[in-house]
């Protein structure tokens, strides 16, 4: 029964955090930006982040008041020593919204005991919600969803974001992405990384890879991804990448010929 309350409660925190990002981001002129704060070098926030936050935080807290919560922009940051554990990115894809370009996502992840149980991605513009339960599988707005059947690299799609704000791995990674963009069949870039999972997760691209993330960027999107018959490392193959923020992630198939191609430019940190 809990269990059911859990992921039925994210999808309507989800919800209430886009209701609150679509009406700002459908109130803005054209060519109108956002008003922001800029945290850190091209690292943003702005008052929608910071409502869309306390809204679903809300949500959250009538129906589980103790339970903890790991959120971007510093919201109810609990140490209550509860098993459980909200993590959660009220809009990820700041810069996209403050410039009106329509690809951004509310996250939220829950681990329990340590270990992640379901992960929520919605993306208000197009109203597609990705969700997934340990041992339940993934799904686009109920409809289950799996990782593309793509196994060879050279005829992938592939995911990627810049390390923005971490531009010491700058080098580093455009030596990778060359590697990774002569193997594949082609490269994107769109901004959010939790959109950039889940729709590895739901087969729409083969693989991810990314730098430098944290935590919020990467819980909820990696539930989707091991639900979906997927996997996840950081750089090296390990299980590192929540607390490295490094992370690749596909089918088994994909993702093992993706390691030797960053190991060939980043052989030791």
């Amino acid at each position: 029964m809990l269990e059911h309350a859990l992921i039925d409660v994210a999808k309507a925190a989800a919800l209430a955090g886009g209701e609150v990002i679509m009406k700002a981001h459908k109130a803005r002129r054209p060519g109108q930006l956002a008003p922001s704060t800029d945290k850190g070098r091209n690292d943003f926030v702005t008052d929608v982040d910071r409502a869309a936050e306390a809204r679903i935080i809300s949500v959250i807290k009538e129906v589980f008041p103790d339970h903890d919560f790991q959120a971007e922009e510093g919201g109810a940051q609990t140490t209550s020593n509860s098993e459980y554990r909200w993590i959660i990115d009220p809009l990820d894809g700041t810069t996209n919204f403050i410039h009106g370009f329509p690809v951004f996502a509310v996250s939220i992840g829950l681990s329990y005991q340590h270990r992640m149980q379901l992960g929520v991605v919605f993306d208000p513009v197009r109203g597609e919600m990705f969700h997934a339960e340990a041992g339940k599988g993934a799904y686009l707005n109920d409809a289950r969803i799996r990782v593309s059947e793509v196994r060879d690299i050279k005829q992938s799609l592939l995911l990627t974001g810049f390390p923005f704000k971490a531009q010491q791995y700058l080098r580093k990674y455009l030596d990778v992405f060359a590697e990774m963009f002569k193997a594949s069949s082609g490269i994107r870039r769109a901004g959010s990384a939790s959109l950039d999972l889940a729709y590895v997760a739901a087969g729409r691209a083969d693989g991810f890879f990314e730098m430098a993330l944290s935590p919020w960027d990467i819980a909820a999107g990696a539930v989707l991804i091991y639900e979906a018959g997927g996997v996840c490392t950081d750089w090296y193959g390990g299980d590192a990448y929540m607390a490295e923020g490094h992370i690749v992630a596909g089918h088994e198939s994909i993702v093992s010929q993706m390691l030797p191609l960053i190991d060939r430019q980043m052989p030791i940190w």
